[in-house]
């Protein structure tokens, strides 16, 4: 089995094998391509344009070729992989789709935190869209300055900042916080007012791993 992984931050990779070994996944299955690019043009458009979102699918269709699922872990991103499934190969997933619709399973009141402005608008989106056909309410909020340590290279002042967000979320009566972004997910073991929030890398890799399985069982049936 192979899972290739599209990152936009090089520091994912260690995240994402962490996750893989909280899943009991060998080390050699996954298969890791970074374009931080893709993100820093993001940015600089203020959201995902049409020519970023058609690089991203060609970079994500030609990884499919040579893996059995395929994983694209940036939340800015993420609309890109909506229309490219009946082209693929192999399944192609967003990470925060399966954190979403994990949070909706969770229910209550979900808080979603954002560290990056141009996650804000995808992730209301896949959020809002998860809980439709339950009685979850959402709050996205973005965490300020957060973003600006993380670029800076300050990864603990970073996840302290995420940490704090999400017990300031579990004050205000939230049931349960959806870490939005990859980066994001070593915060959750620093948080104490409430459940351990819930974190894209280890539920994107799972609905990945099932995925894969999918696929190859029926690939060996042709």
């Amino acid at each position: 089995m192979r899972i290739a992984c599209l990152h936009t931050a090089e520091s994912n990779i260690a995240v994402f094998e962490a996750a893989a070994r909280e899943l009991g996944i060998p080390p050699d299955v996954l298969r890791h391509e970074v374009r931080a690019d893709l993100l820093a043009a993001a940015e600089g458009a203020g959201g995902l344009t049409a020519d970023i979102a058609d690089t991203t699918r060609l970079e994500l269709l030609s990884l499919a070729q040579s893996a059995d699922a395929v994983v694209l872990t940036c939340s800015t991103l993420g609309a890109s992989v909506d229309t490219i499934a009946a082209n693929s190969r192999a399944p192609i997933l967003r990470t925060d789709g399966a954190l979403a619709a994990a949070a909706a399973r969770a229910g209550g009141r979900i808080v979603a935190l954002c560290a990056v402005e141009t996650t804000i608008d995808p992730t209301s989106r896949l959020f809002f869209d998860a809980v439709q056909q339950s009685e979850a309410t959402v709050e996205v909020q973005l965490v300020p300055e957060a973003w600006a340590m993380f670029k800076a290279g300050d990864l603990d002042g970073y996840l302290a900042t995420i940490a704090k967000a999400a017990d300031g979320a579990y004050a205000s009566g939230a049931s349960i916080v959806a870490l939005a972004q990859a980066s994001m997910s070593g915060a959750a073991a620093l948080v104490s007012a409430g459940p351990r929030p819930l974190s894209s890398p280890t539920t994107g890799l799972a609905a990945a791993l099932e995925a894969a399985s999918r696929h190859m069982g029926l690939g060996a049936t042709r």
